[in-house]
């Protein structure tokens, strides 16, 4: 096709990656239908209307899609400012939770804004990939192949390892605080996962895998819930309400669902956010679970395509980054709710109940559009 207007609109919907934006968008429009179902009972096992959720999901849901488009054409420099200002707004954030904390079943993970429940953690995700990915690759233009073990990158100066350092642990301290161990470990993996892309030596990879454990031993022995999940996982003692009701109702839906006639997910806690793929498995049965679970790996998959074919290096690592943290969110719901995996209170990127996940996965997904699309056209 001749492309006739050179128009900013007509330019971005050529150069853009049509095919993830349309996975993205499709993946709001399944949350929608599963909010209607999922949510509903959830609203009614609490004493509220059956809408309660999906009309508190709804501006969500609006501010979501527009976040998306909006940041996808974005240049590359408003990328980069709109990622410092994103995690400046998470880490202040952060800070309100450790001084002034909002429990909310035992956890001081949120932070109330304007009668809603926001997760610091969540919201500073894209700023976090984004800003990862331009330190790596200003730390490979300074040091080249060397920028793991070169001195020069170990001396305390802006463009080196420590500044870094300085924000990153604070951070992952307070999230693991709060406590909440599943989001810790998530930023942790995603951030080896980066560093790893970016050349990591095999020899540090061990010394990493060591501190993980650390954080696991310390978070077993000092975080009763923690304690609790891990001995319950391993010896099917304990608390396994959850877990048993999710997988209860998997089997419930058989390969083609239950319909209207699913009765396990209305006794499921955390149907329309944690435990949210087990409702939908009730619903529509094993054969379109499955294929959400496909549809979700061929988003992965794009954002693989598009790292692997950057030409930047900071979009390789941008792009590889975010296409860990989607995959590593993924994985850790679908095996928590499988039983597969100790339950870690984290949602399946866009399909379940939570505004700021939402928010901060189309906020990332824009950028990452933005960035190819500016690395692959310009």
């Amino acid at each position: 096709m001749l492309r006739t207007e050179e128009s900013k609109l007509t330019s971005w919907y050529f150069e853009i990656d049509r095919r993830l934006l349309g996975y993205v968008l499709a993946l709001i429009v399944i949350s929608i239908i599963c909010m209607i179902s999922a949510g509903s009972v959830s609203a009614e096992r609490l004493g509220h209307p059956w809408n309660y959720y999906i009309l508190k999901a709804i501006p969500f849901y609006f501010l979501g899609v527009i976040f998306l488009l909006v940041s996808s054409a974005l240049p590359k420099k408003w990328v980069i400012w709109l990622s410092w200002i994103n995690v400046a707004v998470g880490l202040l954030l952060l800070l309100v939770t450790f001084v002034f904390p909002h429990p909310i079943n035992g956890s001081d993970r949120f932070v109330s804004l304007f009668n809603h429940n926001v997760m610091p953690a969540d919201i500073m995700k894209p700023g976090f990939i984004i800003i990862t990915a331009l330190f790596l690759s200003k730390m490979r233009d300074a040091y080249g192949d060397d920028m793991f073990l070169s001195r020069a990158a170990w001396r305390f100066k802006w463009l080196s390892w420590w500044p870094y350092l300085a924000a990153f642990i604070p951070a992952l301290l307070i999230i693991f605080k709060h406590p909440d161990l599943g989001t810790a470990i998530l930023y942790l993996a995603v951030l080896c996962a980066m560093l790893f892309i970016a050349g990591l030596p095999w020899v540090i990879i061990p010394v990493i895998g060591l501190a993980g454990i650390g954080l696991l031993t310390v978070a077993f022995f000092t975080m009763s819930h923690v304690h609790n999940r891990i001995v319950s996982f391993f010896t099917g003692t304990g608390d396994t309400y959850q877990v048993d009701k999710s997988l209860e109702s998997i089997q419930n839906g058989g390969l083609f669902g239950q319909g209207d006639s699913s009765f396990v997910k209305q006794s499921l806690p955390d149907a329309h956010t944690d435990f949210i793929f087990a409702a939908i498995a009730e619903d529509a049965g094993a054969i379109l679970a499955c294929a959400l679970i496909i549809f979700l790996m061929l988003v992965l998959r794009r954002l693989v395509l598009n790292a692997t074919s950057a030409r930047d290096n900071f979009v390789f690592y941008a792009t590889g980054g975010a296409a860990a943290l989607f995959g590593t969110q993924v994985c850790i719901n679908l095996m928590s709710t499988l039983h597969l995996f100790a339950p870690k209170g984290m949602t399946l990127p866009f399909i379940s109940y939570g505004g700021s996940s939402l928010l901060s996965f189309c906020l990332l997904f824009g950028m990452i559009l933005a960035l190819v699309r500016e690395d692959k056209w310009k």
